[in-house]
């Protein structure tokens, strides 16, 4: 429980006055909850749990479902890409609809965001599971896959949207929140590491031997590249799919429950009750509100590029350099390196300030990912490119949920009449960043169908390695120096954001005045 909360169980007239001096030299009156509002390691631990199932089953579905669609549920590349493609629109669709209704929510013993959090976890775990089973029939397998992903998109949008937005209403304090981001960062790495590993271990045991098309017609279909007797087949492989996805499902669970039992949602008193707004009056708030498009678009193109390396780089691994078993620990390497430098990325923004951090951290990987196209399978040289270029993925993840909190008081400061939109400015980000992560899946696929991507094969067609090399370097690289120009006209630097903090606690000091004032009186009239 956060330091401080306790004082909310007690009238504020029983509270000591403090007469406290500040920066400006004016006294003001100060509760000692007033005073500073400190989360404690545990409140911070727990809320950064909670945001480990949306990376484990991203990660798990980033890195492996286009190559289960492709080479275990078997369907055609342009089938995958429909899959993939409105599974992940619908996922963005339904990120502003979710936001919006959040925002309409009441106010319940366990806050606004929280009853969301706990509904909505039972059907995502099942819906996920059944994303990981290959039906018993041919006919309306992809009817299957569309069904199970656009539901748990849909549910996984009721759990991340309010937990993206509790950023806000764990604590009023600006460093506060921040430090809470990189505790939060630091756990949803891990968990990308978690469900690359538990994903990548588990299916990488049972791997399937390839299919060598070139011997097909002669009867000797089934090839083994490294010349290894093995008795694994497609069945195992599927059953293997279905064990990880098990796993995986138990986390989430326990996850939401950690989140659950050890964060108290605390009720937002910086300005006025949230206005009731429509849909496109929401969308038409974000749009004037200049920062914030800057940002969503500056950090949509850049997602964009590590989507799009994503979603490819297991299959370019497998088939382009040619490592067949060793795909699953590359991965791995990539996230357990973002996860060991997002605490020196925090120590980084910190000093020198968010945008130095993001021209560094995101443009990193860029030498990363050419290099990646250019050497000749060496395996060590891999696995040390892919070190290297987790520095980068530890950037892009941590600072766009760092410097959100920024764009949103900075609204509450040049809007202090119009309050409570947190969720509608968290969704409207998510909404774009799925949305390209859609794009990118779903282009990416189709792209390989027309190069002409053979599934199971032991070996692809130039035009498949060509087409790869561009989907994992090419493109991305084009995109994040795009991204990096956008911002370069991001308005909210350091002296600003600290000018925004103290025009927010004034705010807050203002609205806390009127409710003293008005229980000194009713005490006044109560001892009379």
């Amino acid at each position: 429980m956060a330091r401080g909360e306790r004082a909310e169980q007690f009238p504020s007239s029983l509270l000591p006055s403090v007469k406290h001096i500040n920066k400006e030299g004016l006294k003001t009156n100060k509760t000692p909850k007033e005073k500073k509002e400190c989360l404690s390691i545990c409140s911070k631990l727990c809320y950064a749990i909670g945001g480990a199932p949306y990376q484990i089953t991203g990660s798990a579905l980033g890195f492996f479902l286009q190559m289960y669609l492709l080479d275990v549920a078997q369907l055609d590349p342009f089938y995958a890409s429909i899959i993939l493609f409105v599974g992940r629109i619908w996922d963005a669709i339904t990120d502003p609809t979710v936001g919006f209704l959040v925002s309409r929510s009441p106010w319940t013993r366990r806050g606004r965001m929280m009853p969301w959090i706990v509904l909505s976890t039972p059907l995502a775990v099942i819906s996920y599971f059944l994303i990981w089973v290959v039906p018993p029939f041919e006919k309306g397998k992809v009817v299957w896959y569309l069904i199970f992903y656009c539901l748990f998109q849909s549910m996984q949008t009721c759990f991340h949207v309010p937990y993206s937005a509790l950023t806000m209403f764990i604590s009023s304090e600006q460093k506060e929140r921040d430090s809470a981001t990189a505790y939060r960062m630091t756990i949803e790495v891990l968990g990308t590491v978690v469900g690359t590993a538990i994903q990548g271990q588990i299916v990488g045991g049972a791997n399937a031997q390839c299919i060598n098309h070139t011997t097909y017609l002669n009867g000797s279909n089934i090839h083994n590249p490294n010349g290894n007797a093995s008795d694994i087949s497609l069945d195992d492989t599927k059953q293997a799919y279905m064990v990880a996805s098990g796993v995986i499902s138990a986390i989430y669970i326990l996850c939401a429950i950690v989140l659950f039992l050890g964060v108290r949602e605390q009720k937002d008193v910086a300005g006025p009750k949230a206005e009731q707004l429509t849909f496109l009056e929401g969308l038409q708030l974000l749009q004037r509100h200049g920062p914030y498009v800057k940002l969503v678009m500056g950090f949509l193109f850049t997602s964009l590029a590590f989507m799009l390396m994503e979603g490819n780089f297991a299959l370019f691994i497998t088939y382009t350099l040619g490592f067949r078993d060793d795909f699953q620990n590359i991965l791995l390497v990539i996230m357990l390196s973002g996860s060991l430098t997002i605490p020196l990325w925090q120590m980084f923004l910190t000093r020198f300030g968010k945008k130095t951090a993001v021209y560094i951290g995101i443009s990193w990987a860029i030498p990363f990912m050419i290099i990646a196209v250019c050497l000749k399978s060496n395996l060590i040289l891999s696995y040390v490119v892919a070190f290297a270029a987790g520095i980068s993925v530890a950037a892009a993840f941590l600072l766009p949920w760092s410097m959100l909190p920024d764009v949103v008081d900075d609204f509450k400061v040049n809007n202090p009449n119009s309050q409570g939109h947190e969720a509608i400015f968290y969704s409207f980000y998510v909404f774009f960043t799925k949305f390209a992560s859609g794009v990118s899946l779903g282009v990416s696929t189709l792209c390989l169908h027309f190069a002409g991507y053979v599934a199971r094969g032991c070996n692809q067609p130039d035009s498949v390695h060509l087409t790869l090399k561009l989907l994992v370097s090419a493109a991305p690289v084009s995109l994040i120096i795009l991204g990096l120009i956008i911002f370069k006209t991001y308005p909210i630097n350091e002296k600003r954001r600290q000018k925004n903090w103290r025009q927010l606690q004034a705010l807050l000091q203002d609205n806390s005045e009127p409710d003293s004032e008005s229980s000194e009186s009713s005490d006044s009239r109560s001892s009379v």
